[in-house]
């Protein structure tokens, strides 16, 4: 029997077809996906669900759970993260070097922060296997490694000092924004593309808005009034993105990042539109659910099973890039991409969760 789908699952897998999707510049369908009205895209929702996810998952435990098997447990899941994050670093490379030697052009090796890895395997190979040295678009899992190596001591202040949670993870979060400061790479000098430092305070919010007290009880008794100051906020937001008017960069008081639309550092203005985003379609499920049970039932699977389902999404981003630059974009190869590669999606959902029952 299937499992019933759920508000968390169908916003997860809405979230792994849309990375996917968006993943694949140039595509034809990358121009109805939310991030063309909305300044926040769906790694903010992916990362925001990893830490609702993550909250309703503690609460399961419940007090009785003790700190040691937290870690343990948690610890485990990161270790699957960094693992799935190896393995499909050393697909992706495999990939970018066949397509150079069969069509014979080694700027293929150049793409996604590729380069490296061929002119300097040494030093770039132990960069790879820290974390610090990343591909293009292969970059949201190493912060999902910290965020889930952050998780049990998330979990313990969260038992112990509940109202410390969001203070401190804010603190964390403007410091980063104000002195600023990132997590470097190496060996090729630079900065994570997602900075762990200010991406942890949305992967928080998801876990204190999930619980049942603190922020989350505040947020729920107070839904219908944060609601309607959202929904100005979304249209706004759209309204801007859609004309593009956004402010001169060299106009901006410092500290900068605190008024600029940056997606490394999170910044302020993401934030708070993802909020106001989330706000307005909390109650959107249901009405989703009732006028396309099947969809709604199909993204859920997806949602259920992001691990495998976002590796492989991945591995179909960097196909699609490859055959669109083999054969150039075209309405049908841009669909013949997008029907194929969310039929497999769905098929790596269905196969994880058919071993999950055997």
């Amino acid at each position: 029997m299937a499992r019933p789908a759920n508000a968390v699952d169908f916003w997860r897998g809405f979230a792994l077809v849309t990375i996917f999707v968006n993943h694949v510049p140039g595509l034809v369908y990358e121009r109805i996906t939310h991030r063309n009205v909305s300044i926040s895209d769906s790694a903010e929702l992916f990362v925001f669900l990893a830490g609702w996810s993550l909250g309703l998952m503690v609460a399961r435990f419940g007090p009785d759970y003790s700190s040691a098997r937290l870690f343990v447990r948690l610890g485990g899941r990161a270790i699957k993260i960094y693992a799935a994050q190896i393995l499909i670093s050393s697909l992706a490379l495999a990939m970018l070097a066949a397509t150079a030697l069969l069509w014979d052009n080694p700027l293929i090796l150049e793409w996604h922060n590729a380069a490296a890895v061929f002119q300097e395997p040494q030093t770039t190979h132990i960069g790879l296997v820290l974390l610090t040295h990343q591909l293009g678009y292969f970059d949201i899992l190493p912060l999902y490694v910290v965020l889930m190596l952050l998780a049990p001591f998330l979990a313990i202040i969260d038992r112990y000092a509940h109202p410390l949670l969001l203070p401190l993870s804010l603190g964390l979060y403007f410091a980063s924004l104000i002195v600023p400061f990132t997590a470097p790479t190496w060996p090729i000098p630079g900065q994570w593309f997602f900075n762990p430092f200010t991406w942890q305070a949305i992967f928080v919010l998801g876990f204190a808005l999930s619980r049942d007290e603190g922020a989350g009880a505040w947020v729920r008794r107070h839904l219908t009034g944060l609601r309607r100051i959202s929904l100005p906020i979304v249209i706004a937001s759209a309204i801007l993105v859609w004309f593009n008017w956004f402010p001169d960069p060299t106009r901006l008081p410092e500290p900068k990042l605190l008024f600029l639309n940056g997606k490394s550092f999170l910044t302020p203005m993401r934030l708070l539109q993802f909020l106001a985003l989330a706000a307005v379609f909390s109650a959107a499920f249901p009405l989703i659910y009732r006028a396309i049970p099947w969809i709604s039932d199909q993204l859920s699977l997806l949602g259920r099973n992001s691990l495998n389902v976002f590796c492989v999404a991945s591995l179909l981003s960097l196909s699609g890039q490859i055959i669109r630059f083999v054969y150039l974009g075209s309405f049908f190869i841009d669909t013949l991409v997008f029907v194929v590669g969310v039929g497999l999606l769905w098929l790596t959902a269905w196969v994880s969760e058919w071993q999950g029952k055997s």
